[in-house]
């Protein structure tokens, strides 16, 4: 089972995007820890099942290959201040989320539905059908 938090289980281009958001956050004062990165598909479904069929609340809506995660184009991240996540911090998130905009990512935390203010992601312009039929970036 594969849960990475390694941005060199990335795409390189998107290992790269993650890269620049990082140190731009730094230059802005705002520390980020990346949080997931490359997930296989059994990790994806045990995620999906948390808050459905096991303990845990929801924190996806996506099985195995619904995921931009499932095919190493997606990471999620955390600001820390002081050695904690503020994860209540909307203020701080945006400011990242803004960040990561910034350097050529797709933030999801400006989805209408689910929004994740954690996420991000690099898919050039592909869908999950694209990436399923085997197109890379």
């Amino acid at each position: 089972m594969i849960n990475s938090k390694d941005i060199n289980d990335l795409h390189p281009k998107v290992k790269a995007l993650a890269e620049l958001f990082i140190a731009k956050c730094a230059e802005q004062g705002v520390k980020v820890i990346i949080t997931s990165t490359y997930r296989d598909a059994e990790s994806q479904n045990a995620l999906y099942a948390q808050g459905r069929t096991a303990t845990g609340k929801i924190v996806t809506n996506a099985k195995a290959g619904q995921s931009f995660h499932n095919y190493k184009v997606a990471f999620d991240f955390a600001p820390v201040i002081g050695g904690q996540i503020p994860w209540n911090d909307t203020k701080l998130f945006n400011k990242c989320g803004e960040i990561a905009e910034s350097v050529g990512l797709e933030w999801v935390g400006r989805w209408q539905s689910f929004k994740e203010l954690a996420h991000c992601q690099f898919t050039s312009g592909l869908t999950l059908a694209d990436f399923k039929a085997g197109k890379m970036i």
